[in-house]
């Protein structure tokens, strides 16, 4: 998440949520009542939707650089395919779904192949309930987001596991840098980006750019310095500075409020969060910080080395040099994976090389961006005026015997829906 607004503004909102939120009313987008029929009409609510799988580690290299070095060759990526020519002149609802049916295994291998599929043209899909269709043609196993409780991302339409995209007006004017969907407790394995209505002034262009491209394209020194030390995400900046007037009662205080966010609050975001003081250097500011990981990683299914890391999205000072209109409370930093500060060169390196990578897409209504999470990274552009594009997120898990199985989820939508309305309104 990543992705968006920091889940701060969940973890700050969590307890006003719980003790004043219940019982505002929320607001959702209106939507169509489903007219197809089929896997649609009978789709599952939000509450049988499966968790967001486990993240897959395959994350130890002998010789990372060498490794990245020993690739073969990347296919063009995003693979651009117009409707009408891969599958036909529309022919309705229905037949079109068919069309997609019958072509669902050559897509996933392209999918796999090229890591992201841009599909334009697309009748089917300019409405969530055609949106729906797209996906279920393709027989994917709908998820919920890595951090669906963090109510970072409203759900548009909980019956098909919608989220609206970050359209927020209030974040018009935020850069969303690049990441996956990804925490290191959980990652979807795809996503599907869709675009119901583009910027009625301008911008807000879609962000995609290959991990695999990104990696062999690191300085050999930047990569084996962050990949030997790790990297440790912030997700929250809660500043409790009222603390330094306190006297005596202030290590208890301070004991006092890490104990009761690290066992309150921050278990049911299932990050494995961390909370401690002064990592930053201001002795009264307690962050949330995810576990150690590793920035780069092994793709599941070919064994690929990419680029798997949101430092892009998250690291303050790249942020700070970037449209931001995130609050402070919402700030996010990464450090390495001692708490240690990262090299501001190494950090404008990075940054270089991922924007060189960046494909903007500048999508019409209907248009689908569907993305293997493993290996490709997104973002968004600031924009002007109303924008509504939508996501829906995906999960593959096998048995022993290769048989797909479910993952239980954790968490019910209440608490999604209550730091919603917070975040949407706090700020």
């Amino acid at each position: 998440m990543r992705a968006v607004v920091s889940v701060s503004l969940a973890l700050i909102g969590a307890a006003d949520a719980f003790t004043h939120g219940a019982h505002r009313s929320l607001r959702a987008a209106p939507l169509r009542a489903a007219t197809l029929p089929g896997p649609l009409a009978e789709a599952p609510d939000v509450g049988m939707l499966p968790d967001c799988p486990p993240t897959i580690w395959n994350s130890g290299f002998d010789d990372v650089v060498g490794e990245r070095d020993g690739g073969g060759e990347l296919l063009e990526c995003p693979l651009e395919i117009s409707a009408t020519d891969y599958f036909g002149p529309s022919e309705g609802p229905n037949k079109d779904a068919a069309s997609i049916t019958a072509k669902k295994d050559e897509i996933m291998a392209k999918l796999q192949e090229h890591g992201c599929v841009w599909f334009k043209d697309m009748e089917l899909t300019k409405s969530p309930e055609g949106f729906r269709s797209f996906y279920d043609a393709l027989g994917l196993d709908l998820c919920l987001d890595p951090i669906h409780t963090s109510g970072l991302r409203k759900m548009i339409s909980k019956k098909d596991g919608i989220y609206e995209e970050v359209n927020k007006p209030t974040l018009r004017g935020h850069y969303i840098g690049l990441h996956q969907e990804s925490t290191h407790v959980k990652t979807s394995t795809y996503g599907a980006f869709v675009c119901f209505q583009g910027a009625t002034i301008e911008g807000g262009d879609f962000l995609v750019a290959d991990g695999a491209r990104i990696l062999r394209d690191l300085d050999p020194a930047v990569l084996q310095r962050i990949y030997e030390n790790k990297v440790r995400i912030s997700v929250s900046n809660l500043d409790f500075d009222f603390l330094a007037a306190t006297g005596p009662l202030k290590q208890p205080l301070m004991n006092f409020f890490q104990d009761l966010i690290a066992k309150a609050v921050a278990p049911k975001f299932d990050m494995e969060l961390e909370m401690l003081w002064g990592s930053d250097g201001k002795p009264y500011r307690l962050q949330a910080v995810e576990p150690p990981m590793s920035p780069v990683n092994r793709h599941p299914k070919t064994g690929m080395p990419v680029w798997f890391c949101n430092i892009h999205n998250h690291a303050r000072y790249l942020r700070d040099n970037r449209p931001c209109t995130v609050p402070e409370v919402g700030m996010t930093d990464v450090y390495y994976g001692d708490l240690s500060g990262i090299p501001k060169e190494d950090l404008e390196h990075i940054d270089e090389v991922s924007r060189k990578h960046i494909v903007r897409v500048p999508m019409q209504p209907g248009d689908i961006i569907f993305v293997d999470n493993y290996r490709m990274l997104h973002g968004r552009d600031i924009f002007e005026g109303d924008r509504f594009h939508a996501v829906a997120w995906f999960s593959e898990q096998t048995d022993a015997n290769g048989q797909k199985v479910a993952v239980e989820r954790k968490q019910g939508n209440m608490l999604n829906e209550m730091l919603n309305n917070y975040v949407e309104n706090a700020f």
